[in-house]
């Protein structure tokens, strides 16, 4: 926890409290020439040097999961056609040893073209839990990764690096719904996500069916959209007309727990509220009959579920 409370102020300051700013000005459409740049000094940080392909360890926090061969041979065209347009980033692991944070398919690509050195920027990265909020956050931002490796990414920020959603949204330049809807794609059974890698049905179509109760019904829908080729928007409609059916029983059972509140002492109603909402509840009524309920959350993670239980409410009474 000390590591975790020690990374959190340079993250709040962005990638600049790891990464120099003229490192990341120097990127920019930077066609990289090895003859032009100076061997690693063994020592030395934020700079650009050119390091042995031998020399450096896989990234242990890589976020890809699935490299595309065809994607890959293009990459080596591009590098023998044009040169290598962005370096690799890496930190040190030793003596004249590396460890990759960012650019595995450059470093694939280099790797089986022959090359036997790389232009890098080396930068000081010194904790386990900056190296792996580095790391997925420079290869969200620079790297082609698909929609579940994103939120796997989001998700591990979260978890291992006591990031908030508001925090990965700066980090990430992303708005902080975007970050909570990526991350709402985990919820989706294993067969959808799969879908999903593979571009048989896009995000818009997945953050539809995440809407629908029951993951039985959520394998009717995306099997129907596969076979019939369907749009985002008949997706959303078709949803739409789904929920639309339950809303009936759900407003009955909303309004019949309602209406036995009434008749239970404050200490029951607090029992049964609790129970609904799988956290601490305080309920407080005044004299005249009104009053106030707390509801208590412990982290972000418990809010946003809150959240997500309250549009689950919201839609009973619609």
């Amino acid at each position: 926890m000390d590591q975790v409370n020690k990374l959190r102020p340079g993250l709040g300051r962005g990638l600049d409290a790891l990464i120099s700013p003229n490192l990341k000005s120097s990127d920019q459409n930077l066609t990289v020439s090895a003859k032009s740049i100076k061997p690693d000094d063994g020592q030395s940080y934020e700079i650009l040097v050119k390091i042995p392909v031998s020399a450096i360890n896989p990234n242990p926090y890589q976020p890809r999961t699935n490299f595309d061969p065809e994607a890959l041979d293009e990459l080596k065209k591009s590098i023998l056609s044009n040169g290598l347009i962005q370096p690799i980033t890496v930190r040190r692991a030793g003596y004249q040893k590396y460890e990759l944070i960012s650019g595995e398919r450059r470093l694939r690509a280099c790797k089986d073209i022959g090359y036997k050195e790389i232009p890098a920027y080396i930068i000081k990265v010194e904790t386990k839990e900056a190296m792996l909020a580095l790391s997925l956050i420079e290869n969200i931002q620079r790297e082609k990764l698909n929609p579940i490796e994103i939120a796997i990414a989001y998700r591990r920020l979260l978890d291992e690096c006591n990031m908030s959603h508001e925090m990965i949204a700066e980090q990430v330049g992303k708005d902080r719904t975007t970050i909570t809807n990526q991350i709402r794609l985990l919820k989706l059974p294993k067969e959808i996500q799969d879908y999903l890698i593979k571009e048989e049905i896009s995000t818009g179509h997945a953050r539809a069916l995440i809407n629908l109760p029951g993951e039985k019904l959520q394998l009717e829908i995306v099997h129907k959209i596969i076979e019939e080729n369907l749009s985002v928007r008949k997706v959303e409609n078709l949803v739409k007309k789904y929920l639309a059916q339950g809303n009936t029983q759900r407003s009955v059972k909303i309004n019949t727990a309602a209406s036995n509140l009434q008749n239970l002492s404050q200490k029951d109603i607090e029992d049964k509220l609790r129970k609904i909402f799988g956290t601490k509840v305080i309920c407080k009524q005044k004299s005249g009959g009104s009053g106030e309920i707390v509801i208590e959350f412990y982290s972000n993670d418990e809010l946003e579920r809150l959240f997500e239980l309250f549009d689950i409410l919201e839609k009973g009474y619609n």
